[in-house]
């Protein structure tokens, strides 16, 4: 019975599970969540004044139900007295009740009790001295024993009939008691069914094969250990309880029936209907929620349209989604709290410039820009003043262009002061076209707004990065500082692998601006690619300088596990060093699961039975463009060092067979690179190469510094 029950609840938690793991559905939830955020925050102070009446005070006019309601109190006072009715309902059903497995047991071991004590003391007698009479003991005191052990009383005369009874006689008896007696109580009996039940084991006992001297023995015991067994379910009795709960239909009150009439003397019935309806507390006023709901719905509407038609990958991101939302709701938030102060200006330090500035440097411009038109839109609603919608749009298109080539954290303060200056202008203009005279006295608050949103924004983005994971410019560039521990690591301790990186960082910069890829993500990332060859340098040629190749003295499996490893070390660097997410894709990712050809082939070459998947890397493969493209940086910039003469024919042959061979072993499949990026790509890596191992003119051993400077005069 509970299986069956547990079984729907079991698939619909399954089934709100899968729904739950497809995007589409987590997108829907972020935009409900956004929507009632910013309605809730909108609809604060949007309802009229409540009714504040007191008890003995004469009601001043008709107090009439604005429209249908529910008497919530009222409603549940009914299914309070419905759940009890059914719980009594349901005790006085014999359907509710069930049988006690624990009274079953206690029958059970009372019984073995008994004939336990009893035959403790014949084994007494029967063990006797011999030549010496049977000590059998005083029934009477058995009779107590039973009594102290199981708390009941057995006649005397059953107690001596069993005591002196034949052995086989009195082992067909209690096995026939305990069969018969079980049987029976293991089948429902109520309170009133006991004498029944008495009735049908004494009919049993007759059919048995016990002596007939001994019956009446049996049923004295059956009349001491049969009980009712039966126990109220409380599950039945909760499942009518909430059946009857459900059944009530609630008490609606119909709109414009008066409740209180002008002149009536209030009294506590009234203040109660007042409470039950929740017209006591603030009135709210639903035509004008119904229109700020309206226009919510088809601000985010519009903002969804646009952002899905411009950056489809965007709304595919749970991460960005909940940033815009919460970058939404904070600045609302902000705007709401300004305008309880009561002070006509304060409404030009909302933050709108704000948001510009955090989604143009984490997201993009043209979802900045979309961002700062809906909060302009609330902050005029909020404040009911079209001055400053164009205020906020204006101030905000300001914000992004003045952060879009943001680098340094210091240039943030720049653009605050070029967002202040045009809030300034924007005033004064705004001023001498409404001829008010407060807007150009108070202007100086335009350029108070652009600097606290410059300051915020500096102390914010390094939360929003860490929360959201994302990883702004200003972040790459404080990544890619050569002091940075993890890079200093890698230059004192694998000085052959940071040259190989630099070199990484410049061919993939050169592909991503060839591309329209994020070029200083690429440079950044490749500096990074290969920390984690940092745990065993020399197991890698450009660290090996001077020495022995210790790849040459094991085994081709053990050499690919090794090299192989260097991924594995990385991400664990990089969790250490707490890289952000937007590097360590980077070293995941670099090499795929391409296949180790050398220790492959050579594994081969030493004849043994090998598995191509043991000498790949685990993977995954690229996933965005710059992974991509900082995986084929590395995998030419190494095989374009290993050319004896490198020649510009030589080196774009290479260049295009690498890129050809991952191409055709499905490396670039999962990445958005096209046909025409990968050509791009290769006449960036060529151009790049070719300027690195150009041919150099080669000065005689014996040629000065003189005769050098001396042919560069003449």
């Amino acid at each position: 019975m509970k299986k069956s029950k547990a079984k729907p609840w079991t698939k619909f938690r399954n089934k709100v599970k899968a729904k739950l793991e497809q995007t589409t559905v987590r997108q829907w939830i972020l935009a409900i969540l956004v929507l009632v955020g910013l309605y809730g925050i909108l609809s604060i102070n949007l309802s009229p004044e409540a009714y504040r009446l007191e008890v003995g005070e004469v009601a001043r006019q008709d107090i009439r139900v604005p429209h249908d309601m529910e008497n919530r109190a009222q409603t549940q006072r009914e299914q309070q007295a419905a759940a009890a009715k059914a719980e009594a309902e349901a005790k006085s059903d014999p359907n509710s009740y069930v049988i006690n497995h624990a009274t079953v047991v206690k029958v059970e071991e009372r019984l073995a009790s008994i004939f336990e004590i009893i035959s403790e003391h014949r084994i007494n007698a029967d063990a006797s001295i011999p030549e010496q009479e049977p000590q059998v003991a005083e029934p009477s005191t058995v009779q107590k024993e039973i009594a102290k052990v199981v708390e009941i009383v057995l006649p005397v005369e059953v107690v001596e009939q069993l005591l002196h009874v034949d052995a086989i006689d009195y082992d067909l008896f209690t096995q026939t008691c305990r069969t018969i007696i079980m049987e029976q109580m293991k089948q429902r009996i109520a309170a009133d069914d006991v004498p029944q039940v008495l009735e049908r084991v004494q009919v049993l006992f007759t059919q048995s094969d016990i002596d007939v001297n001994m019956y009446a023995s049996a049923m004295a015991i059956a009349q001491q250990v049969i009980e009712p067994n039966l126990v109220l379910d409380q599950q039945i009795v909760e499942q009518r309880r909430q059946a009857a709960i459900r059944s009530v239909k609630p008490v609606i009150i119909k709109a414009g029936e008066i409740i209180i009439s002008d002149g009536t003397v209030v009294e506590h019935e009234h203040i109660q209907l007042l409470k039950d309806l929740g017209l006591y507390r603030e009135g709210i006023d639903y035509w004008a929620l119904l229109g700020l709901f309206i226009l919510v719905v088809l601000l985010l509407t519009v903002f969804g349209v646009s952002v899905y038609k411009h950056n489809p990958d965007l709304i595919r991101s749970e991460n960005k989604l909940a940033f815009i939302g919460s970058v939404l709701i904070l600045v609302t938030f902000i705007t709401k709290i300004l305008s309880f102060i009561n002070w006509i200006t304060v409404m030009y330090l909302t933050p709108i410039a704000l948001a510009g500035m955090l989604v143009a440097m984490l997201l993009d411009s043209r979802t900045g820009l979309l961002v700062v038109t809906v909060l302009a839109v609330v902050s005029g609603i909020v404040f009911q003043s079209l001055p400053l919608v164009i205020f906020g749009l204006i101030g905000g298109l300001a914000a992004i262009l003045s952060v879009s080539k943001v680098s340094q954290r210091g240039e943030l303060m720049r653009a605050g002061f070029i967002v202040g200056g045009i809030n300034f202008l924007v005033m004064i203009a705004s001023g001498l076209l409404q001829k008010d005279s407060n807007l150009w006295i108070h202007s100086y608050m335009g350029i108070t707004n652009g600097l606290i949103c410059s300051v915020i924004t500096i102390g914010s983005l390094p939360y929003f990065e860490s929360i959201f994971g994302f990883t702004s410019a200003i972040r790459l560039l404080e990544l890619s500082n050569p002091n940075h521990p993890l890079l200093r690591r890698l230059l004192m301790e694998t000085p052959g692998t940071y040259h190989h990186s630099i070199l990484v960082g410049n061919l993939a910069e050169a592909a991503a601006d060839a591309v329209g890829a994020d070029g200083l993500l690429c440079r950044v990332g490749s500096t990074f690619h290969d920390v984690g060859k940092i745990k065993r340098p020399l197991f890698f040629v450009e660290n090996q300088l001077g020495i022995d190749n210790p790849h040459d003295k094991i085994a081709p499996s053990l050499s690919t596990l090794i090299i192989t490893s260097h991924v594995k070390d990385g991400l664990e660097l990089a969790k250490e060093y707490k890289l952000p997410r937007a590097i360590t894709a980077f070293i995941a990712e670099h090499h795929g699961t391409d296949l180790v050809k050398y220790f492959y082939h050579k594994a081969q070459e030493n004849g043994d039975h090998v598995e191509e998947s043991d000498f790949r890397y685990p993977g995954p493969k690229p996933q965005t463009k710059e992974t991509a493209i900082v995986s084929l940086a590395d995998a030419v910039e190494a095989a374009v060092r290993s050319l004896v003469k490198p020649h510009p024919t030589k080196i774009e042959a290479l260049v295009r067979k690498i890129i050809q061979e991952r191409l055709a072993d499905g490396q670039l499949d999962e990445s958005d690179l096209t046909f025409k990026d990968l050509n791009k790509i290769a006449d960036a890596f060529t151009k790049v190469l070719i300027g690195i191992y150009h041919n150099r003119v080669e000065y005689p051993e014996t040629i000065t510094r003189e005769d050098i400077e001396g042919k560069e005069k003449e």
